[in-house]
């Protein structure tokens, strides 16, 4: 148990550069699929597909993609950030400044002013991985009686979960992209790949070594910050 809990820890999201001459053992890679078969989902319905990408002119097609951030996500993306240790430890939640490029952490990004701003920055990221996991679903398929198929998406995370513990127990880097589901992006992944049009991209994962190794401060709220006793709100330690 203890050894699961150390996974769970320790696991991280490595949005840096990977060394690209490093590939993922076949073996490993068998492992991390194995997880993912083995994911729970709604009513067993295992409604979903991945495609294992290798190959280095599909990996620098689908990296050379460009398109623009949403003000959305800019100014949402910023209120998230950090600027220093002190200010994370203090927060428990969010992510520091300098996991994004100096576009998306200056104070134009808080008034969502750079939605023209190209996100290079995961064209580079993609271009450096050896192995990507583009995970898709079938939106004609629903959970039974789950609203807005509720049940369905929390089992495409149930999916990823799995996956990203048994990378992290192998010393694999994973980071989730999911800037490719969103159009136009996805729709020239699906070209690149050969995806069929009723099939949508869940999300994606960029599989590898980080170049230099990855290491920041992870942080989480205390569990007396989340967790209530009996009724809603009595913060009472268990």
């Amino acid at each position: 148990m203890e050894d699961i809990l150390k996974i769970i820890r320790e696991r991280q999201s490595a949005r840096g550069l990977y060394d690209p001459e490093r590939a993922v053992a076949s073996q490993d890679l068998h492992k991390i699929l194995e997880a993912a078969r083995w994911a729970p989902t709604a009513h067993n319905m295992q409604n979903f597909e991945i495609i294992v990408v290798d190959d280095k002119s599909r990996i620098e097609a689908i990296g050379n993609l460009t398109y623009a951030l949403s003000t959305t996500f800019i100014k949402e993306n910023y209120q998230q950030l950090s600027f220093s240790e002190e200010e994370l430890r203090k927060k428990k939640v969010g992510l520091p400044a300098s996991h994004f490029p100096p576009a998306l952490t200056t104070p134009a990004a808080a008034r969502g002013e750079l939605a023209d701003q190209e996100n290079s920055f995961v064209g580079r990221a993609i271009k450096s991985s050896p192995m990507l996991l583009i995970v898709l679903y079938d939106p004609a398929r629903r959970a039974p009686a789950s609203e807005g198929d509720f049940l369905g998406i929390v089992s495409l995370g149930c999916v990823m979960e799995n996956m990203w513990l048994v990378a992290a127990s192998l010393g694999i880097a994973c980071h989730v992209v999911s800037a490719l589901s969103g159009d136009p992006a996805e729709k020239e992944v699906k070209r690149i790949l050969d995806i069929p049009v009723a099939l949508k991209i869940a999300f994606a994962c960029r599989l590898g070594y980080p170049a230099p190794p990855a290491t920041h401060l992870r942080v989480r709220r205390d569990l007396e910050d989340f967790t209530s006793h009996n009724r809603f709100g009595n913060r009472e330690k268990l």
